[in-house]
C-alpha cells in the first residue's frame, strides 16, 4: 500500500487528543498548577569531574520564601537510580562525574526565589582529571569512574573464523565510521508536579515511558511502598527514549515530602542539554571481505560506544548494536565485539533506534565500497546477498520467517527514485558546482527487548458505570499515536462508536503494569492483548444481555451505543444508526449482576534461543533519497525520499505515515546537522540556538512510503512496530547519495561542509554530477 498524505485520508481517523493539540488546549504534565504549589530548582555540578569537600546550605535556607533544601543527607532511602544498573547518584556524596550531576534541590515559594537559594549554596570542589576519550578511559592508568572501573559492558559474538576467512576473500574493505551526541530535543523538556496527599501518599505528575518502572525506582529512594506512590505520565510533549529513565523526579519526590506541599520542577533548555540523556557516539570500526563473485564471506566489526557518566540501559544498547552490525545479509564468518566506557561527558541512553542507526551506517557504507571495489551496482549487491524467508537471526537465534528484507529490496527497486538514478547525470541549466545524487539502504530493526529481559504486558477491558468499554493499558501517549491506534482497534474488534469507548493510559493506579512504551512494542502489545480479550469479553456482554431481554446470546452482537440483534444490526448500520440498540451499553452496566470485565497478561514474543538480547520479531525497512549537494557550500539538501516498511497490517494509516516521516526528520538531524558537541567535559552546544535540528525547509518537498503488509502465512503476531524503524535507514542512504554526487566517502556524521566543499572543476562529478 502506497502511503500518502492524501491515500492516508481516505481512511482517515482524528486522533482522540487531536483537537487539543492543535488549539493548544492540551493540558501537559509540565503544564499543571496547584494552589500553594512551590516551584523546584535543582543544582547541578560547576565541573565536569571533581570531589565535593563541602556543601553549605545554610544561608539559602534562611532566604525568605524558602521552603525546604535538599543534599544527599535527605535522601531516605538507596541514593542510586538507573533502569538496570542503579549506578548514578540522586544528590552526590563526596564526588562528581559530569555537568549534569545534582548535588542539591531547593523548593521555594516563586521561580525567582528558587534561583536565588542555588545561587547561595556553597559546594566546594576539587578538580580532577576529565577523561572525555573513551579509548583514554580504557587505559590502565586511566582515573577510575566507579569502582568496577571504566568499562561499563561488553559484547563479544563470533561465527565461524573470519581472520582466517580474510585470507580467502578476492575483495576486502575496511573503514572506521564515527557518530555524534545526538539530543532528543523534545519539545516539551523534563519537569513535573509532586503532591504529598493527605493520606500519606505521594501523586506524581511526570513525563515517563514506563510508569511502573518510575514508581520502582521512586519507591526505593523514597523508602516508601511502591503502592503509596501514584505515577500519572500521560500526555508527554515528545521523549524519543530520553524519559525512559528518571530525570527530575527523584527531586520533585523529595522536596514535596520534606516541605509538606506540592512542587513543580521544569528545566528549562539548558537545564535540559546538560543533564538529559542522549544518543551515544560510537567508533565503529568494520572490516569486510567478499569472494570474487560478489558473496559476503567475513565480517569484523569493533564498537566503542561513549556511555559517558553512568550507566542507564548503556549495556542494552550495545547488545541491540552488537546485533545489528550484520542486517539483513547472509554471512558465513562473523567477529564482533563491542565495549561500552564510562567517561565524564554526558550521559548516553536510550534513544529511538536504540543503538541501530550507528552501526546501520557503518554497515550500509562497507555494503556500498565493496560494490565499488567490486564494480557490481550496490543494489545488486544487495541482492545477492540479502537473507532469505527462514534463515535464523544475526546471531543465529531463532526468528519470526519473514520476506521483509526481500519485499523491501523489491519496492525501493521499483521506486521512482531509484529509477532515476541511471538518468540522474544527464539534467542540463543546472550550476557547475550543485552536484546531485541518489543513494539507497536496507536495514532490519528488532522489536520488543530481547531475550532475556523481562517483556510482559497485558491489559484490561470492562463495561464501567458509565456504560463505556473502558480498555485500560499501562502504556504512555508522548505524540507516537498510541491512543488512535487503540481507539481503532477497540471500534473494530466491537463495532461500536467513539463515544462507547474510555481509554485509560499512563496512571499507575487505573492501568495494570502493561511494560514499557519502548522498543517499537506497544502496538504489538495492545494488538495480541486485545485479541486475547475480545471474545472472552463479548462472551460475557452477550450472557449478561441474555439474561436482561431473554434473547438467546448467538443471535446478539456488541455495535454502536449497545447490543443488537444480528439480524438487525447491517441495517441499522445502513441507515445511519437512526434505530436503537436491543440494550444499550448503560443499561447492561446498571442491571449487570456482577462486574463485566476481562485481563490479559502476556510476554513479548521472544526467540527460544538463549541468546541475550537477541530479538524474535524484526521489521524491515528500505529508502532511497535524492540529495543536492552545493560543494561551494558544502550544504546538502535532500530532494526526495522514497521508504519501504515491511511491519504487517496497517493499523492507524496516518499514524503509520506520520511516525515514518517524523522518524526521517529526525535521521536527517542525525546525518546532516545534529551533535552535541563537548570540550573538557562541557557542552559547546547549550540551547538550540546553536544545536540545530531539522525544520520545515530542511525536510524533502517529496515524501513517499510503501507500506507492505502481507505476512508469511499463518502468522500469528500481527502488526509489528515502526516507531523507530523510519530512523535507521536514512543516514547510509544519504550518505551513498552524496557519495554519488561528489564521488566522496563518508565516515563521519553529521556530513560536515568541510567535508564536501571543493574547488570547482566543470569536469568533475559524481555518477548524478549536474553539468551546466
Amino acid at each position: 500500500m502506497l502511503l500518502t498524505k492524501e491515500t492516508a485520508g481516505t481512511r482517515w481517523h482524528i486522533r482522540p487528543d487531536g483537537p487539543e493539540k492543535v488549539t493548544g488546549a492540551l493540558s501537559y504534565l509540565t503544564d499543571r498548577h496547584m494552589d500553594g504549589m512551590l516551584h523546584g530548582k535543582v543544582l547541578r555540578s560547576e565541573h565536569a569531574h571533581a570531589w565535593i569537600l563541602s556543601i553549605r546550605t545554610d544561608i539559602a535556607e534562611k532566604l525568605p520564601g524558602v521552603r525546604a533544601v535538599i543534599t544527599c543527607k535527605d535522601v531516605p532511602g538507596m541514593n542510586r537510580f538507573g533502569i538496570a544498573i542503579p549506578d548514578q547518584p540522586v544528590l552526590c556524596e563526596d564526588r562528581v562525574r559530569y555537568v549534569g550531576d545534582a548535588v542539591a534541590a531547593v523548593a521555594a515559594d516563586s521561580l525567582d526565589i528558587a534561583e536565588k537559594a542555588l545561587e547561595l549554596i556553597e559546594v566546594t570542589y576539587v578538580q580532577l582529571p576529565v577523561l572525555e576519550d573513551p579509548e583514554e578511559a580504557m587505559k590502565p592508568e586511566a582515573l577510575k569512574l566507579h569502582p568496577s572501573g571504566n568499562v561499563l559492558h561488553r559484547t563479544n559474538y563470533k561465527r565461524g573464523d573470519a581472520e582466517a576467512a580474510f585470507r580467502e576473500c578476492a575483495f576486502v574493505v575496511e573503514e572506521t565510521y564515527y557518530t555524534p551526541r545526538q539530543m532528543h530535543a523534545y519539545m516539551e523538556t523534563e519537569g513535573g508536579l509532586f503532591v504529598p496527599e493527605a493520606d500519606g501518599r505521594l501523586t506524581v505528575y511526570a513525563p515517563t515511558q514506563h510508569g511502573y518502572k518510575d514508581r520502582m525506582q521512586l519507591s526505593r529512594i523514597l523508602a516508601m511502598p511502591e503502592e503509596d506512590i501514584r505515577i500519572v505520565s500521560s500526555p508527554i510533549g515528545g521523549s524519543f527514549g530520553g524519559k525512559d529513565e528518571l530525570n527530575i523526579q527523584p527531586f520533585g519526590a523529595l522536596l514535596a515530602l520534606k516541605s509538606g506541599r506540592p512542587v513543580k520542577i521544569h528545566q528549562n533548555r539548558w537545564e535540559s542539554v546538560r543533564s538529559g540523556l542522549k544518543r551515544h557516539p560510537m567508533k565503529i570500526t568494520m572490516r569486510t571481505g567478499a569472494n570474487a563473485e560478489g558473496r559476503l564471506v567475513a565480517h569484523q566489526v569493533r564498537i566503542i560506544a561513549d556511555t559517558g557518566a553512568y550507566a542507564t540501559l548503556g549495556p542494552a544498547v550495545l547488545n541491540f548494536a552488537t546485533e545489528h552490525a550484520m542486517g539483513p545479509y547472509r554471512m558465513i564468518h562473523v567477529d564482533v565485539e563491542g565495549v561500552s566506557v564510562y567517561t565524564n561527558n554526558g550521559v548516553s541512553g536510550e534513544f529511538r533506534g536504540f543503538g541501530g542507526n550507528q552501526v546501520i551506517f557503518a554497515l550500509e557504507g562497507q555494503i556500498d565500497r565493496l560494490a565499488a571495489k567490486l564494480g557490481m551496482d550496490p543494489w545488486e549487491f544487495r541482492s545477492m546477498n540479502l537473507r532469505e524467508k527462514d534463515d535464523p537471526g544475526p546471531m543465529g537465534q531463532r526468528i519470526v520467517a519473514t520476506e521483509g528484507a526481500r519485499q523491501v529490496w523489491n519496492s525501493i527497486n521499483q521506486s521512482d527514485v531509484w529509477l532515476r538514478k541511471a538518468s540522474c547525470g544527464s539534467r542540463e541549466g543546472q550550476l557547475p558546482w550543485i552536484h546531485r545524487g541518489i543513494g539507497a539502504s536496507v536495514a532490519m530493526h528488532g522489536s520488543g527487548l530481547g531475550f532475556g529481559l523481562p517483556d510482559f504486558g497485558g491489559g484490561k477491558l470492562c463495561l464501567n458505570r458509565s456504560g463505556k468499554i473502558e480498555a485500560a493499558f499501562g502504556y504512555e501517549e508522548f505524540g507516537q499515536g498510541l491512543l488512535s491506534t487503540l481507539q481503532i482497534m477497540l471500534l473494530d474488534h466491537f463495532g461500536c462508536d467513539k463515544e462507547d469507548v474510555e481509554m485509560i493510559i499512563g496512571d499507575t493506579d487505573r492501568a495494570p503494569h502493561s511494560g514499557s512504551s519502548t522498543a517499537s512494542r506497544a502496538t504489538t502489545m495492545l494488538w495480541q492483548a486485545l485479541q486475547r480479550m475480545r471474545q472472552p469479553f463479548v462472551d460475557k456482554l452477550l450472557k449478561e444481555a441474555a439474561r436482561q431481554t431473554g434473547v438467546a446470546a448467538e443471535e446478539m452482537e456488541t455495535g454502536p451505543r449497545g447490543i443488537w440483534m444480528r439480524s438487525e444490526l447491517q441495517a441499522a448500520k445502513e441507515e445511519g444508526n437512526k434505530s436503537v440498540p436491543l440494550v444499550t451499553y448503560k443499561h447492561l452496566a446498571d442491571e449487570a449482576q456482577e462486574p463485566i470485565r476481562v485481563a490479559s497478561q502476556i510476554h513479548f514474543p521472544t526467540t527460544p534461543d538463549a541468546v541475550v538480547g537477541g530479538h524474535f520479531l524484526y521489521t524491515y525497512t528500505g529508502v532511497a533519497v535524492e540529495v543536492e549537494v552545493d560543494t561551494l557550500t558544502g550544504r546538502v539538501r535532500v530532494l526526495d525520499q522514497f521508504h519501504a516498511v515491511a511491519a504487517g497490517p496497517v493499523i492507524n494509516p496516518m499514524g503509520f505515515l506520520g511516525q515514518i516521516e517524523g522518524g526521517s526528520s529526525m535521521a536527517l538531524g542525525f546525518t546532516l546537522m545534529e551533535d552535541a558537541l563537548m570540550v573538557s567535559g562541557h557542552y559547546v552546544t547549550r540551547n538550540l540556538d546553536a544545536y540545530l535540528v531539522p525544520t520545515l525547509p530542511d525536510t524533502p518537498a517529496k515524501f513517499s512510503l510503501e507500506a507492505i503488509e502481507e505476512l508469511p502465512e499463518g502468522d500469528p503476531y500481527g502488526p509489528r512496530g515502526i516507531g523507530e524503524i523510519g530512523t535507521v535507514a536514512v543516514a547510509p542512504a544519504i550518505a551513498a547519495a552524496v557519495r554519488d554526487a561528489t564521488n566522496r566517502w563518508v565516515t563521519r556524521l553529521p556530513i560536515t561542509p568541510e567535508q564536501l566543499i571543493e574547488t570547482v572543476d566543470l569536469g568533475k562529478g559524481g555518477g548524478c554530477y549536474e553539468e551546466g
